[in-house]
Formats: structure tokens, C-alpha cells, sequence
């Protein structure tokens, strides 16, 4: 698996991770044993969230991680309503509780909302000096937001900005990705498959299937390689079941040709910018 510098943490993260989101109504016994999976083939990036199954995505990720926690990147979120500067430390010893360890290694505030900026930072530099996270950023932050929060905390501060991003919605390039490179933020991109995989019956699905085949790789992994094709990116696809979770995994260590990123480029094209890119 490779790995690249996460944002401003200067900690090496693997390219392609693990999400959580909506785990709560797979299986349990087989969603564990799908973390465990992509934890053995490298994807030791993880990521979850107090709002995911309301905490219980978490109690799942403690029973994955248990007796590895150690090998782990380990990432939660905290809702915009629990984002005060009291709220946001209560909420992440409950999170730290659930997932039965005492520390994050990044920890966000799941999108912008009514508590100010300066807020829920003062709670996150609290939860620092305290050794509770180990670093923090933001989750679906558009330009804007990410420039205002950027101000408030000068440079370095922020360690990632996680966005929705997919073959099929790629609005981030426009703006949000240009904005983490200037500042060395990690982009993550969450639900990289989309909500409908392009299918070998599709222009977009066959590109990729050709892709695929020339290096001897599936056209998920093909896209997974595409998503992380630059320096800041990273990707966090979730997997139901242990072979889904290694084929993620296995995505990391495949390089794409230039001439490959043009093709996928050209068959899944950028689109306009708009105002607001979409949010899960």
C-alpha cells in the first residue's frame, strides 16, 4: 500500500482507507470481518463518525480494531449541534469511550454549522494540549468555508478536509482541491464509488475496464487510482464484506500511465463549477 503525508500532520497515511458510514445496517459479524480485512492488506486509515447508526458505527469499529489499534489512522467526526467548545469535548470523550481508546489521531467537525468557527477550534486545541486527538479538520468544507477557517487558524492548523468525490462528481477540483494544496491540507475523499458504479455496458465503465485489464486490476481499483492520483488525496471507499475490503485495499499500490488518467479524464469529464458541491 502506499502512503503519502496526511495535510499538515506530517504522519504517513495509506493512499486508500476504510469508511464506515451506513455500517450499522450491514451484518456485523461480516462488516467486522471486512475492517480486519482491509486492515491486513494495509488500509489502516479509517474513518467513522458519532452520527453514523448514533454512535453504534463506532461500538463496531471497537470491536474491529481490537488488539490493533496501534496499526491504526483513526478518524471521527463530530455533528455541528454538539460543536460548541464545551459540546465538541464531551462529544469526543463519548466517541473516544465507544470506540474504546484514548486518543484520534485527526478528529472533524462533520460540516459547517450554527456554532462559530473560533468554537469548536478552541474545543479541538483543548482536545490537543489534552492528548485526546492528536490533530483536527473538516469535513465538507466548500472553498469558502475552508479559506474562512484557514484565517481563523493560520497556516498548518488544518490536517484534512473530507468531501464527497467520485468519478461522477468532481466539483472539488475547482476550487476545494487547488485550496488544500496551496495550504498542504489532505483532501479525503468519502463514497468514491458513488451511488452507481459505472457498469462495462456504460462508455465511462468500459474505459475503465480496459484500464483495468492492462494492469491487471478490477475498474473499481482503476477509479480508487484515479481518485488518489495526486499528492493531497487520499480515498475512503467502505466494504460490507472482507473481499470487497482487500480489493479497496490492493487499489493503493496501483499507478496509472499518464495516458490512463487522460482517458478517464476524458470519458468522466469534470463538468462546470458550481456553487455548492453535494454532501452525504
Amino acid at each position: 500500500m502506499q502512503t503519502r503525508v496526511f495535510g499538515s500532520t506530517g504522519i504517513r497515511v495509506p493512499v486508500v482507507g476504510q469508511g464506515t458510514y451506513r455500517m450499522e445496517g450491514d451484518n456485523r459479524r461480516e462488516a467486522v470481518r471486512a475492517l480486519r480485512a482491509g486492515l491486513d492488506a494495509g488500509a489502516t486509515h479509517v474513518d467513522t463518525a458519532e452520527m453514523y447508526g448514533d454512535g453504534r458505527v463506532e461500538e463496531i469499529l471497537a470491536e474491529a480494531l481490537a488488539g490493533r489499534r496501534d496499526e491504526v489512522y483513526l478518524v471521527s467526526k463530530v455533528l455541528p449541534q454538539n460543536a460548541s467548545r464545551r459540546g465538541a469535548v464531551e462529544a469526543c470523550e463519548k466517541t473516544l469511550a465507544r470506540l474504546h481508546t484514548d486518543r484520534l489521531d485527526c478528529y472533524l467537525l462533520h460540516w459547517a454549522g450554527s456554532h462559530p468557527l473560533i468554537e469548536t477550534f478552541a474545543a479541538f486545541e483543548q482536545l490537543l494540549a489534552t492528548g485526546k486527538i492528536l490533530s483536527y479538520g473538516v469535513s465538507n468544507f466548500d472553498e469558502r468555508e475552508l479559506a474562512k477557517a484557514v484565517r481563523l487558524l493560520g497556516p498548518g492548523r488544518i490536517a484534512c478536509n473530507q468531501v464527497l468525490y467520485h468519478l461522477a462528481d468532481r466539483k472539488i477540483e475547482h476550487a476545494v482541491l487547488p485550496l488544500c494544496e496551496k495550504h498542504g491540507i489532505a483532501l479525503v475523499g468519502y463514497t468514491p464509488f458513488g451511488d452507481a458504479f459505472p457498469g462495462p455496458s456504460t462508455a465511462g465503465g468500459r474505459v475503465l475496464a480496459e484500464i483495468a485489464a492492462n494492469h491487471g486490476a478490477t475498474p473499481r481499483q482503476a477509479a480508487l487510482a484515479f481518485l488518489t492520483r495526486k499528492p493531497a488525496l487520499f480515498a475512503i471507499p467502505k466494504a460490507a464484506k472482507a473481499p470487497h475490503a482487500t480489493e479497496n485495499a490492493v487499489a493503493g499500490d496501483l499507478t496509472l500511465t499518464g495516458a490512463d488518467i487522460a482517458r478517464i479524464d476524458a470519458a468522466f469529464p469534470l463538468g462546470k463549477r458550481k456553487k455548492r458541491f453535494g454532501i452525504l
